[in-house]
């Protein structure tokens, strides 16, 4: 799949706000700080998706609209501390009844630092995903940052803590490492 047209659509903080037309949809969800908009950054070819070197930039759902016949949608960071519990508790509940409702949504890719394979609340996402049923895959960003064994060792404790996923695959913002790859297995969920 080639991406030949992207652009920002809306910010939603109420699931009453989301969009309609029925388009499929793909989600990226990941902690705070592990370049989630980065990475979807590259994939549309464009910088549309707010980045930062402050974690929790994105503090809504935002959607893209992409090639006019789907759309990417940007799920809030999770796990960062500088946000009051409040509103992180209001990012829970958005993001639990998008999961609970939204018929849209084809595939959720979750994003986790290949760096840091283990960390407690990638898995508590991982397990938030399943217990919703839904379809999602682990995308290890930041893969330049790691020579080819620590990739392979980081990689052996991904499989080994994270299991139902559709795919799995490295990823790096910062080169491109897996863009053409990411892209060829989120085709595979979009039906036009």
């Amino acid at each position: 799949m080639k991406i030949e047209s992207a652009e920002f659509v809306k910010s939603v903080k109420q699931i009453n706000q989301l969009p309609g037309g029925n388009y499929p949809e793909i989600a990226f969800i990941g902690r705070s700080n592990v370049g989630k908009s980065s990475l979807m950054n590259q994939l549309m070819g464009k910088t549309l998706a707010r980045t930062s070197n402050t974690p929790g930039k994105t503090r809504e759902i935002n959607y893209f609209f992409i090639n006019n016949k789907f759309y990417f949608v940007d799920l809030p960071g999770y796990g960062y501390a500088k946000v009051s519990k409040t509103e992180q508790d209001e990012w829970k509940k958005l993001i639990e009844e998008f999961l609970k409702t939204r018929i849209e949504l084809k595939l959720i890719c979750l994003l986790i630092d290949s760096r840091h394979p283990s960390l407690e609340s990638d898995i508590q996402m991982h397990n938030f995903l399943k217990f919703f049923g839904r379809r999602f895959s682990v995308i290890r960003t930041k893969a330049d940052k790691l020579n080819q064994s620590e990739k392979a060792k980081s990689k052996k404790v991904s499989e080994s803590l994270f299991d139902g996923y559709e795919f799995m695959q490295d990823f790096s913002a910062h080169n491109g490492l897996g863009k053409r790859e990411l892209l060829l297995n989120i085709s595979r969920f979009l039906e036009f």
